[in-house]
């Protein structure tokens, strides 16, 4: 399970280091892909494999169920991470999310988001404003 948030460095040869406590978890492989708003999002394979599943069951007719696709395969990219936890961020992943330097990691349950951090402080704003009409529309779905 990923919670929290870290800031963490992109360094000059595009190399990400995740949190110490979420490496064991990750240490079998990543796949980072392009996420939505703007960040990437950071899958265990096995949570990928699930995803990947989902999606291939979508019907193929549908407009928006190819684009999923395109979004999310287009941009994955597998990785393991090194011995002190770090993996590469191929360019065209850092310049979607706009991400060079320092980062900001958010743990999301089953998936990692990297932000830039002006991003994440204006997503983070918004939720927080917004809060209370997020938690009534899904009261409403009984989450």
């Amino acid at each position: 399970m990923f919670l929290g948030e870290d800031v963490h460095q992109i360094d000059s040869k595009g190399r990400l280091t995740l949190p110490a406590r979420f490496r064991a978890e990750l240490a079998r492989g990543v796949v980072v892909t392009r996420g939505l708003d703007k960040c990437l999002f950071v899958y265990p394979v096995e949570q990928w494999q699930k995803l990947a599943d989902k999606i291939n069951g979508l019907p193929l007719t549908q407009r928006n169920a190819r684009n999923l696709a395109r979004l999310f395969y287009s941009g994955a990219s597998r990785c393991v991470p090194d011995k002190q936890g770090r993996i590469l961020l191929a360019p065209y992943l850092r310049e979607f999310a706009g991400v060079d330097g320092e980062t900001v990691i958010v743990g999301l349950y089953t998936r990692l988001e990297i932000w830039s951090p002006e991003r994440w402080q204006e997503i983070r704003s918004e939720v927080e404003e917004h809060g209370d009409a997020i938690a009534e529309h899904f009261a409403e779905l009984n989450v």
